[in-house]
């Protein structure tokens, strides 16, 4: 499918599978887990607030069997996506949608499996050096099923240029593990402030993702990390952006950071 749905087929076939419940395997199907109708009522005409800015966009939530039941949220754009953002702790992450449609970025889609509350097992799914055989069934179902229902329920499947994984903190490590590990479904690693666990190898793949890396001043231990890897993506003749931001770990910097990434991976609208 190209990225591009521009005419007025493609974007009514596109607003159509928003609102169509399709059998997906591994997905809980116990209520109403689609209501559109509600999203749509709601958010057009007079808009969503969160923190005073409307959302054009939409919300769609899904729980799937993975690890006893693990949610994944999407922020739908309200024009057909041209680029795709994977994210580590998308409770939050999809949340972000607000600051893509208040920035010159292409209708850019987030979707977001969420994350653990316990930090350990966080830990464990988000980086291959604690716990590999739990790591790699999240490995699983991130890269497959969540992929793969993404394509099946909106109909959305981009090219690797066009597709990113992100995450911050212990999700940066997450992202820079995928990204690394699936350079055929990844085109860009966006990482914010990444945790020690995980680190470059002194051989390092052959195929890297382009990777845009931020920490703040304020927390010179993620700093150190982020620097860490440009370094070696930079010796491994990968394309990598560095910023260095004002702010701590978890501060706005990151939200704020986030339009610029995707600007810088996929272009302006």
């Amino acid at each position: 499918m190209a990225y591009k749905l521009k005419t007025a087929l493609g974007k009514a076939i596109y607003g159509a599978r928003k609102c169509t419940v399709e059998p997906v395997i591994g997905i809980i199907k116990e209520g109403p887990l689609y209501l559109c109708a509600r999203f749509q009522k709601s958010l057009q005409g007079r808009g969503v607030k969160m923190n005073d800015r409307a959302i054009a966009g939409e919300f769609v939530t899904e729980t799937f069997d993975y690890d006893g039941g693990r949610q994944v949220t999407v922020y739908v754009p309200p024009d057909p996506p041209e680029a795709v953002v994977f994210a580590g702790d998308g409770q939050s992450i999809s949340q972000w949608g607000r600051f893509l449609e208040a920035a010159d970025v292409p209708p850019t889609m987030i979707v977001g499996g969420h994350g653990l509350t316990n930090e350990n097992l966080r830990l464990q799914e988000y980086s291959p050096v604690f716990d590999a055989e739990r790591f790699a069934a999240h490995e699983k179902f991130f890269v497959e099923d969540v992929r793969q229902w993404t394509e099946s329920r909106f109909g959305v499947a981009l090219p690797t240029e066009r597709t990113a994984v992100f995450g911050a903190s212990a999700g940066g490590e997450l992202a820079l593990a995928l990204g690394l590990r699936h350079p055929d479904v990844y085109g860009a690693i966006f990482c914010a402030s990444p945790g020690a666990g995980y680190k470059p190898t002194e051989v390092m793949p052959s195929r890297i993702p382009r990777t845009y890396l931020v920490a703040g001043t304020q927390e010179p231990f993620f700093l150190e990390n982020a620097t860490r890897w440009a370094a070696a993506l930079r010796d491994a003749d990968a394309d990598v952006v560095m910023k260095e931001r004002t702010g701590s770990h978890g501060g706005a910097f990151w939200r704020k950071e986030f339009p610029l990434m995707v600007v810088w991976a996929f272009g302006r609208e």
